[in-house]
């Protein structure tokens, strides 16, 4: 029997992936071969390991400078960032219009727009980077994991050892230099970003949920989807209704 062809992808150019804080670019493996399964070329799919993370653990950088070593790695194309990697894409989206073809951010915000809350952040993403560098990656990995945030992650779908990759000392940088509390608010800027773009998120994400519906109030070309009996890990959740999402979304994309 003749195996089923899969059908064409529209012609859309290259992928490049972004994961979130604790993760690397392997997180993306499931989410990769879903959209190799539904046509696209290996080659034109690229997961970046972002600054403190992964082979890039002992880089140390800003948001704003992982944005550049990002789209040094992934040229021109389509930007896909989940939560921490979402604002890092965001982030390139403004430093390199040229670039980012299209943006894709799944749980991810411009920022906190409050000076205090956010002084408040920073200082927590402190405290937490020192917690890191006390207890190792072995305990905070599943201490984070604890987090009501990723309740919807099981054991296989949490990637434990993939996170177990990274160190301490690039986590703790991470949560230093590109923590949210260190994020600027880019709220004022969203209406710079003239590419199209797709805000992904979980139908039990609330806060993010409601993140997304204020963003595309400011955004050009913004389009909102919600991936049922998911959280903020959308795509590690329901791989396969983030990628038929992402698909219908690209396939009306201008080319």
């Amino acid at each position: 029997m003749t195996p089923p062809v899969a059908p064409p992808v529209p012609l859309i150019g290259r992928l490049i992936l972004a994961h979130g804080f604790t993760q690397t670019a392997r997180s993306w493996d499931r989410f990769v071969e879903l959209l190799v399964e539904r046509g696209f070329a290996p080659g034109s799919l690229q997961a970046v390991d972002l600054a403190g993370h992964g082979a890039a653990s002992d880089v140390t950088a800003t948001l704003w400078q992982s944005a550049d070593q990002l789209v040094d790695a992934g040229g021109n194309g389509t930007y896909v960032g989940y939560s921490m990697g979402g604002r890092v894409a965001l982030h390139a989206a403004l430093a390199h219009p040229d670039r980012v073809e299209r943006l894709v951010l799944i749980g991810a915000t411009p920022g906190i727009v409050d000076d205090g809350e956010r002084g408040e952040r920073r200082a927590a993403d402190d405290r937490l980077a020192d917690h890191i560098e006390a207890v190792g990656v072995d305990q905070f990995v599943d201490e984070w994991l604890a987090n009501p945030l990723f309740a919807g992650l099981d054991a296989e779908t949490a990637m434990r050892s993939d996170r177990l990759r990274n160190t301490t000392a690039g986590l703790a940088s991470s949560l230093r230099n590109a923590g949210t509390g260190t994020q600027q608010p880019l709220w004022d800027r969203l209406g710079e970003i003239r590419c199209p773009v797709l805000l992904l998120v979980g139908s039990d994400d609330v806060k993010f949920a409601s993140i997304a519906e204020h963003m595309a109030e400011h955004l050009p070309d913004a389009t909102v989807d919600v991936v049922d009996r998911s959280g903020h890990s959308a795509h590690l959740e329901q791989p396969q209704a983030t990628v038929d999402a992402l698909l219908g979304w690209l396939g009306q994309a201008p080319v």
